[in-house]
């Protein structure tokens, strides 16, 4: 059994139909002048293991960003996806909801067949690409969009997390007890990171190049068939409490430090956090899309060894 969530707007909060201003719909067409329901700015669900936002950002006119989630039951392994849409793609939004959709799922299903987590997060990667790349109708058309996905199994020795990543969606470590233990998990494919990989500059100089976001690899049937770099699966196991964050570059772009970010998460609930770190990327301008997965992990509880075996 499992409960997977795409996040599904608060259908009390009716939006304003942007043509002329009539809040009442009928099969999906505002009443009064015939224009499609809008779509709301902001999405959340919440999972208890895992918190979910999206927000369309002030410069968008739409959300092209799509997250999905996975508890599954009996063990509380977490599954998450973030994916962002390619803006200068064809139906960037279509691109990023069949990788979250889809990675999701590849990876619930590879878990359940007793693979291992590194096994289960890639066989997500692999099947979200090759749905985003059967998109294609045309060679013109290819949707395309980034990628980072998270599975967090807690064991009696800590939590272990396991990332992978295509694009500059990214992961985060923010630890809750000593915040300058927070770090980033996931590599970037972009201009940036390889100047930074290049030694040719620093990361805050780096970002500053014009071609900073210009993506190297991505979801899309314009790109490989095997998007994903060496170093594109990550892992680390922690003993100490904190929180994954997972996010795209609509939130990092206003603040990329993990150690700064970890302040959003302490001492605050999953939900509260992620609406203030979803409001401080919109307070910084908004100018993408800002996506926020947030899963909380607890103190390490360590198993008492069994008597009975030696």
């Amino acid at each position: 059994m499992r409960k997977v969530a795409i996040p599904v707007h608060d259908p009390v909060a009716v939006p304003q139909c942007s043509t002329c201003g009539e809040r009442r719909y009928e099969s999906g067409l505002c009443v009064q002048c015939g224009s499609p329901t809008p779509m709301p700015d902001r999405f959340e669900d919440d999972l208890g293991a895992v918190y979910l936002l999206t927000d369309r950002g002030i410069s968008h006119s739409r959300n092209e960003d799509a997250v999905a989630a996975a508890v599954r039951e009996g063990d509380g392994i977490r599954v998450i996806v973030v994916s962002d849409g390619v803006s200068t793609s064809q139906d960037p939004q279509a691109a990023s909801g069949t990788a979250a959709r889809t990675g999701v799922d590849a990876a619930l299903a590879a878990l359940a067949d007793g693979r291992s987590d590194a096994d289960s997060v890639m066989a997500g990667l692999a099947t979200a690409t090759a749905a985003v790349r059967g998109m294609s109708r045309t060679a013109e058309y290819a949707p395309s969009c980034t990628y980072v996905s998270a599975i967090v199994r807690d064991t009696a020795t800590g939590t272990e997390i396991t990332v992978a990543n295509v694009g500059d969606s990214r992961a985060f470590w923010l630890a809750a007890g000593d915040p300058t233990a927070s770090r980033r998990l996931s590599v970037d494919d972009s201009w940036a990171q390889a100047l930074v990989d290049a030694g040719a500059m620093d990361e805050e100089a780096a970002m500053h190049d014009p071609r900073a976001h210009t993506l190297l690899r991505w979801l899309g049937a314009d790109g490989s068939e095997t998007p994903w770099s060496g170093n594109c699966l990550q892992h680390m196991t922690v003993t100490e409490p904190g929180t994954l964050l997972l996010c795209s570059d609509g939130l990092w772009n206003y603040l990329p430090d993990a150690v700064a970010l970890a302040g959003f998460t302490v001492e605050t609930s999953p939900q509260a956090a992620a609406r203030a770190l979803a409001d401080f990327a919109i307070n910084s301008g908004g100018s993408d899309n800002i996506t926020v997965a947030l899963a909380p992990v607890p103190v390490a509880v360590v198993a008492s060894p069994d008597p009975g075996v030696s």
